[in-house]
């Protein structure tokens, strides 16, 4: 679950737009997709254990933290960077690395995990959505459609259930944590984008950003009396370390090796993919029930999203 501007081309194997996938490329494109389309699923196995989403997430980030500044040590990347730019690291960490997942973890109370993919993979409507609002970068036409597309296919996804038990419902308080979680994640991006402007290192930002989100979850841990313990059941283990290896940290250095190697505009396909790979997965481990307007929903959310990284290519 991470969206980040692509880092220059190398000057070896310069981006094009229309060469044709190599074998790496592929491989790397898959470990993306599969690794953000199961991690919904991981999540959902931790969601009603003895440990709050709040401990979730120290557990989780924790582990990928350490891996990441392993990472960075290793590769001789920068570690030190000034106090303002370390304020910039604290936005990120609670806005990408902890608020926005601690919010779909709640969400995960009400939704099949499916439907969060379906959701988060908004992102990239509402990050042209907020750059209009507040950088004042007008979205062109093909963005504003793809936007409307969307956000109607979430609504008829969800048309039904919420049409049957009303806006009390809890499928409804699910689609409101979840879009906030989005929302949450977006502003992260904006701030992330900054960040990349001035010319810091993406590898070390993430790291430096991962911890001080850590330490927002363990702090909002201490703040509501959550017990920092943790599950010893496979399961649980299991989806933890898929979580905090695969899906942030391997993912995150395959998703930055693929947008190098074709460019963000078919990297940002994997944002269309991952939704439908995910909701597969809730049909066959969860029973989640097809319906035509989840059908039609799907295919306007995924429309949106293509007129949207198609439209933002420059």
């Amino acid at each position: 679950m991470t969206a980040q501007t692509a880092p220059a081309a190398s000057p070896s194997r310069p981006v094009t737009a229309d060469r044709p996938f190599a074998p790496l490329d592929y491989g790397l494109y898959a470990l993306t997709v599969l690794s953000w389309s199961f991690s919904w699923f991981a999540i959902l196995l931790q969601v009603g254990t003895h440990v709050s989403p709040e401990v979730n997430l120290v557990w989780r980030f924790g582990i990928a933290t350490v891996l990441m500044f392993g990472w960075v040590v290793l590769s001789r990347r920068q570690l030190r960077f000034p106090l303002a730019d370390h304020l910039r690291f604290v936005g990120l960490g609670v806005l990408m690395f902890s608020s926005n997942f601690l919010l779909f973890y709640y969400g995960a109370h009400y939704l099949v995990s499916g439907l969060l993919s379906v959701v988060f993979s908004l992102a990239s409507v509402v990050n042209m959505l907020l750059a209009a609002v507040i950088m004042r970068e007008r979205p062109a036409p093909k963005i504003m459609l793809g936007g409307l597309l969307g956000f109607g296919g979430i609504a008829l996804m969800f048309f039904p259930e919420i049409a049957a038990h009303g806006l009390s419902g809890g499928t409804l308080t699910g689609l409101l944590l979840c879009l906030c979680g989005t929302f949450s994640f977006c502003l992260g991006n904006l701030l992330s984008a900054s960040t990349q402007r001035r010319g810091l290192p993406l590898i070390s930002t993430s790291a430096c950003s991962m911890l001080y989100g850590t330490l927002w979850a363990a702090f909002l841990a201490v703040l509501v009396g959550r017990p920092f313990v943790i599950a010893t059941t496979v399961p649980y283990l299991g989806s933890l370390l898929f979580l905090a290896v695969i899906s942030t940290v391997m993912a995150f250095a395959a998703y930055l090796t693929l947008l190098g190697r074709i460019g963000p505009a078919r990297a940002g396909y994997a944002t269309v993919m991952f939704p439908i790979i995910a909701l597969l997965i809730s049909t066959v481990l969860e029973g989640y029930v097809w319906t035509a307007y989840a059908v039609v929903g799907l295919l306007l959310v995924g429309a949106g999203n293509v007129l949207v990284i198609r439209g933002g290519r420059r």
